[in-house]
């Protein structure tokens, strides 16, 4: 049976894999507690919530059942990149940090843009880090406010409680510099497609990215839904999250086709392989015989 987690986990650290694997963590269950619901959860673990909802789609988020037991997400697949500095992976809504001195990596739920103001692949660095961020929305950002909330927003917010930024922030030296990895003065929203772009993150994560990044070092926003691998153990590995839109078969290396070719052998369980490509469960699934 898989282990029940006694404690709280407030930061996901894994050993990097052995060499030719990219299979981090293992499988845990929690067992929900009579008031729990997903995002008291996936806070109390530091998951995103979208991925607890994947993992576990038949059970209702805001009233689980007491005594259910529900799939972690924490378990992946490293993404198909160079390991190395930051790297965010957009439909998995995750961000790995790739330790130079340890032989780690950090793995954090993060926040993104929200369709019509999507974060954009990029590779990039960190320009500069900034703490006590200022505020200052965007023409568009204070626009949408007054439309949509009858709110006039002040063209820079202090920082402070009221500021959505949090207390520290990344900028990101891509385009007009406006991309940040920064901080919250909410709870709501780790984890989900929800900010007008930056890349939002729960403040105790962002505090410790703060003081572990150096100023330069690389940042890879990467947009890979599917994740496979044949493991050293002659498993063969799929995690599947739902992509961003309908379009990035067209865009992506890692489509369904290049999946099926790649493991178009006697030792696949096909029935299995499409399953997991068809619902975006968000786990590595076993799909060999």
């Amino acid at each position: 049976m898989t282990p029940l987690l006694p404690r709280p986990v407030y930061a996901q650290s894994y050993v990097m894999p052995a060499l030719g694997s990219r299979l981090i963590g293992s499988p845990i269950q929690h067992k929900v507690e009579v008031g729990e619901y997903f995002h008291s959860i996936s806070q109390q673990y530091n998951i995103g919530l979208i991925a607890l909802m994947a993992s576990n789609p038949t059970v209702d988020p805001f009233l689980p059942p007491p005594g259910t037991l529900l799939e972690l997400p924490t378990a992946m697949l490293l993404p198909d990149t160079p390991y190395k500095g930051i790297v965010i992976n957009l439909p998995e809504l995750r961000l790995y940090y790739f330790s130079q001195t340890t032989d780690t990596v950090h793995v954090f739920p993060v926040g993104i843009g929200r369709e019509g103001r999507t974060t954009p692949k990029m590779n990039s660095f960190v320009r500069t880090k900034i703490k006590d961020p200022i505020w200052t929305p965007t023409p568009s950002t204070r626009t949408e406010y007054l439309e949509k909330f009858k709110t006039v927003l002040p063209r820079t917010v202090e920082a402070g409680k009221d500021n959505p930024l949090g207390l520290f922030a990344l900028q990101l030296g891509y385009g007009n510099n406006n991309y940040l990895i920064h901080g919250t003065n909410q709870r709501f929203g780790i984890g989900m497609r929800i900010s007008a772009g930056c890349i939002r993150m729960n403040p105790q994560d962002i505090e410790w990215l703060y003081e572990t990044v150096k100023v330069n070092e690389t940042v890879r926003i990467i947009n890979e839904p599917i994740k496979f691998t044949i493991e050293p153990n002659g498993q063969y590995l799929v995690e599947v999250h739902s992509p961003l839109s309908s379009d990035y078969l067209d865009e992506e290396g890692n489509s369904i086709t290049e999946v099926i070719h790649r493991f178009k052998d006697d030792k696949i369980d096909e029935k299995a392989l499409n399953k997991a490509l068809l619902l975006h469960f968000g786990l590595p699934i076993n799909v060999s015989i």
